[in-house]
């Protein structure tokens, strides 16, 4: 049995450093990429309201042993007034079918509602025991901060875009500062870095697939990460990582490879849409 590497989370949990991603797919492919995973010996599964895919993945969860399965979901951002926070958290528990959420996430920052309320609403959720763990996502190393400030409960967590064109060296450096775990959405840079020619030097020499190169840099970088993807040789490849390494200089030639490039986190939103309820 491969044992994943975990971070210790404020409450004694412990977070596997390598967890299953789920944006952008549904349906049955999404059931079984879930169960894929979990059969290929991934214990953590990160999803969000926003994705679209709770009740399907609550169907697979359903054949395992729940408290074996470190389950993440997120709220989104134009649900963080208090009340609707409260709400989004019990659907998703409902859709998932269980009880309690090991971790989860404001799904992004939204400047249109209170932090502060959003806060309240998820210390809540954890004293009433259906959240073990409070954290965020994509949030900046100042919204980061403020949150630190006034919650109630650890910010355990903060996911963001992290890969080896986007290293984004003062967040990470804040968050190490602050003792809040890095999770690395959107890991693989959604495939963009596997043309970068280190990247592919690297996979032949170690003889790899560049995706196994770029995910076992950011475990070796200490960083939670967390790949998607819908076939099921890749999901088994990406759990590939536990029986060989990096040597410091190739670890050090992908540190090198940052281009402050991002894929989905660009410095200006997109209002127009529903996901921040903000439209006039």
């Amino acid at each position: 049995m491969t044992t994943v590497p975990t971070k210790t989370l404020p409450s004694g949990d412990e977070l596997p450093q390598l967890g299953f991603g789920t944006w952008d797919i549904g349906g049955e492919t999404v059931k079984e990429g879930v169960r894929t995973a979990l059969d290929a010996g991934y214990t953590h599964v990160d999803t969000a309201e926003g994705y679209k895919n709770e009740a399907e993945i609550g169907e697979v969860l359903a054949e395992y042993d729940r408290d074996d399965v470190f389950l993440t979901s997120k709220v989104l951002p134009k649900n963080l007034n208090y009340d609707s926070l409260i709400e989004s958290c019990r659907d998703s528990l409902d859709r998932l079918g269980t009880d309690y959420l090991d971790l989860y996430l404001i799904h992004w920052p939204n400047p249109a509602v209170s932090l502060r309320e959003s806060l309240d609403a998820m210390a809540t959720l954890h004293d009433e025991g259906l959240v073990k763990n409070v954290g965020v996502s994509n949030f900046s190393a100042y919204q980061l901060s403020c949150a630190h400030h006034i919650s109630d409960v650890p910010i355990a967590v903060n996911q963001i875009e992290f890969h080896p064109w986007f290293q984004r060296p003062d967040l990470v450096e804040y968050c190490r500062e602050t003792d809040t775990v890095i999770e690395a959405a959107a890991p693989l840079g959604r495939t963009e870095v596997f043309e970068d020619d280190a990247v592919q030097d690297l996979a032949d020499q170690y003889d790899k697939h560049p995706a196994q190169i770029v995910l076992k840099w950011a475990i070796e970088r200490d960083i939670v990460a967390l790949p998607k993807s819908s076939s099921p040789e890749h999901i088994r490849a990406n759990f590939d990582l536990f029986d060989w390494s990096l040597d410091d200089e190739d670890l050090a030639a992908l540190d090198d490879r940052d281009r402050d490039h991002p894929v989905y986190d660009h410095p200006a939103r997109d209002w127009s849409g529903d996901v921040y309820g903000i439209n006039q």
